[in-house]
């Protein structure tokens, strides 16, 4: 099995919603046959047991209780789909239906009622499955205890700060781990200059987007065959049908290297965050503007977007973007790839939010605290691009603010974009 199917079949099943209630319905199943065995090979005590009627009471009861439950779940998490596709971005619903507290909640509840279907369809006049009943009534208890775990964290996930700083998070993740493949003194970041042609380009079967690619066994395979190979695209870019998907400069490789190869590349309907940090930064900015859209018109949710977006730009920015193992003298790279640069990371964070928010104070003073913190904060070599910012800044604010009545209100620096503490009399 190639590289790129292992990889979608895992992504298919970290974002399906019904993999996991179907293993919580058979081990309900098989769970229910187990205990009506055990409850035939072993007597309970006399306070332990239930009459025929009464344990068919209980466990349809349940099976009612659990059934409803599940449609609930079910009713929630369209309206959260709704409110998450209006009100912040439609690409974060792929970091929301993969939440494990949706999934395991369905899946107690689906268990929970076919094993106590399972129990209801053994009773009989003569022979009643005591601990299941019981079992079936503890179980009916834990989810709706998850059920309300469930209804907690997604009423405060509906939040836009709450959903900023989740997809905050799983950014500055990524953003780690693939520090760890571009350092590697296997790869360059550098563009490959040789005056050979490629003994082999490889070109895409189907249009996607690249959302990963094995960089490990690009780099085995090159080191084996003695080979170069220069992937010309970045993660997250989309791919034409036909179009080059990769370059092998080197000896003639086999017939059969071409399928694994273009199988070492992972392309799908869309981006995804885990191994491309800039979708992060491109759902948060996408969370700002919706909120700095005239039907919405919430510039205090941009101002906490701007909270969450400024600390993941200030981890890219104090990193070492060009930090990686020494090559080993005289021998080229086994794998070349395209990576971003610190500004590429802030001009996506940086340049919709200002155009889009220009006509907000709130917006543009806390855009202009978070452009002095990393100012203050980046690496020398990053801090050109953050004053070139500050200079864009100043340009929009003379031209959109270009009667004085409120200039020197939007020309100060606020951390909390309008009526945090005045610093240095209030101008800046």
């Amino acid at each position: 099995m190639n590289w790129d199917v292992e990889f979608r079949i895992r992504e298919y099943l970290r974002g399906s919603l019904w993999t996991l209630p179907l293993v919580g319905a058979i081990l309900g199943l098989l769970l229910g046959a187990g205990t009506v065995e055990l409850d035939r090979a072993s007597e309970l005590p006399a306070y332990w047991s239930y009459s025929p009627s009464t344990a068919t009471s209980v466990l349809s009861a349940i099976v009612g209780a659990t059934a409803a439950l599940t449609g609930f779940v079910v009713t929630v998490t369209v309206l959260v789909v709704q409110m998450a596709t209006g009100t912040f971005s439609a690409r974060y619903m792929r970091l929301w239906y993969r939440d494990r507290m949706l999934k395991v909640t369905l899946a107690v509840l689906v268990g929970t009622l076919t094993f106590s279907f399972s129990l209801l369809r053994r009773v009989e006049s003569d022979f009643v499955p005591d601990a299941g009943v019981t079992l079936a009534g503890l179980l009916v208890t834990v989810s709706l205890l998850l059920f309300l775990l469930f209804f907690d964290r997604f009423i405060h996930r509906l939040r836009p700060v709450a959903v900023t700083k989740l997809v905050a998070d799983a950014g500055r993740r990524t953003f780690d781990e693939m520090l760890a493949v571009r350092s590697a003194a296997d790869i360059s970041q550098e563009p490959y200059q040789t005056a050979a042609e490629p003994s082999l380009v490889v070109r895409a079967r189907r249009a996607g987007s690249i959302q990963a690619f094995d960089s490990r066994g690009l780099v085995h395979w090159a080191r084996s065959n003695g080979s170069v190979v220069v992937l010309p695209h970045a993660v997250g870019d989309f791919v034409p049908e036909g179009s080059v998907l990769m370059r092998v400069y080197g000896d003639a490789p086999r017939a059969e290297d071409e399928r694994k190869l273009r199988g070492a590349v992972a392309l799908g309907d869309e981006r995804t965050i885990q191994e491309d940090p800039a979708f992060a930064l491109r759902i948060m900015v996408d969370i700002a503007l919706m909120a700095l859209s005239p039907a919405v018109n919430a510039p205090t949710t941009a101002v906490q977007v701007l909270d969450h977006l400024g600390e993941t730009l200030r981890q890219i920015g104090t990193t070492d973007l060009e930090r990686r193992t020494a090559p080993v003298e005289g021998v080229p790279p086994a794998l070349v790839i395209r990576v971003r640069r610190w500004e590429d990371f802030l001009t996506l964070g940086v340049t919709e939010i200002r155009e889009y928010g220009a006509s907000s104070i709130q917006v543009l003073r806390r855009l202009r605290a978070m452009l002095d913190e990393l100012l203050e904060a980046v690496r020398p070599e990053h801090r050109a691009a953050v004053q070139g910012e500050l200079a864009r800044l100043d340009a929009t604010v003379r031209e959109r603010w270009a009667y004085p009545v409120d200039l020197d209100l939007v020309s100060v620096a606020d951390g909390q974009g309008l009526g945090g503490p005045a610093q240095d009399g209030g101008r800046p």
